[in-house]
């Protein structure tokens, strides 16, 4: 199971995480998150761990020319996009990418999937109105589709009491968290990142 900890705001914070085992470390670009992170703080993070740490750049519904400017000061390895963006704008920067989906109760989940043919793999999370992310809400897990032949990361309310249990109901092939590993917005709590981490990678997942 691959982990990613997302919301990232200190070079500590990713140096710890990354010690711990996470897979990805996520950077938010996104101003109106209380874990929003400009690109000089990106860098002087993307400077202090590993290059074979995946660092990831979250932007929602950003100006293109915003992501540029963060693609040619900060090397990142994978792009999130989480608002509303088609394929024809994530495609644009020639990088891989994951696109977010918001659960909402009308959402035709595989219809979302098929419009984004080259996304590297759907993050799904809880929907709430005129919140792009980071709600610490959970979905209906039986909601994320099985055999779809997409790389599924699920999101949304997990933290080290849950994602066990979210795991075996969902079976996705990784997991995204931010507020349940925190000690106050922004800054991760190193116990609940290693809980986190240790319970996730030891989840049943079906062969």
């Amino acid at each position: 199971m691959r982990v990613k900890i997302c919301g990232i705001t200190h070079s500590e914070d990713a140096r710890e995480a990354s010690a711990a085992g996470a897979d990805a470390l996520g950077l938010v670009f996104y101003r109106n998150s209380s874990r929003f992170v400009s690109v000089e703080q990106a860098a002087a993070i993307a400077s202090a761990v590993s290059p074979f740490a995946t660092l990831v750049g979250l932007f929602v519904d950003a100006d293109p020319a915003d992501v540029r400017d963060v693609l040619e000061r900060v090397p990142l390895n994978l792009l999130q996009f989480h608002g509303d963006e088609s394929a024809e704008y994530c495609e644009q920067f020639h990088r891989p990418y994951i696109k977010a989906l918001r659960m909402r109760a009308d959402l035709d989940v595989a219809a979302a999937m098929a419009a984004h043919r080259r996304a590297r793999g759907f993050l799904l999370d809880a929907y709430r109105p005129g919140v792009p992310g980071g709600t610490g809400e959970t979905f209906d897990w039986q909601r994320v589709p099985r055999n779809s032949g997409r790389q599924i990361i699920l999101a949304g309310g997990l933290n080290p009491g849950n994602v066990a249990r979210a795991i075996s109901a969902a079976q996705p092939q990784a997991v995204d968290v931010s507020g349940g590993v925190e000690a106050a917005p922004g800054r991760k709590d190193p116990e609940k990142v290693r809980a986190f981490i240790r319970a996730a990678k030891s989840a049943f997942v079906e062969a």
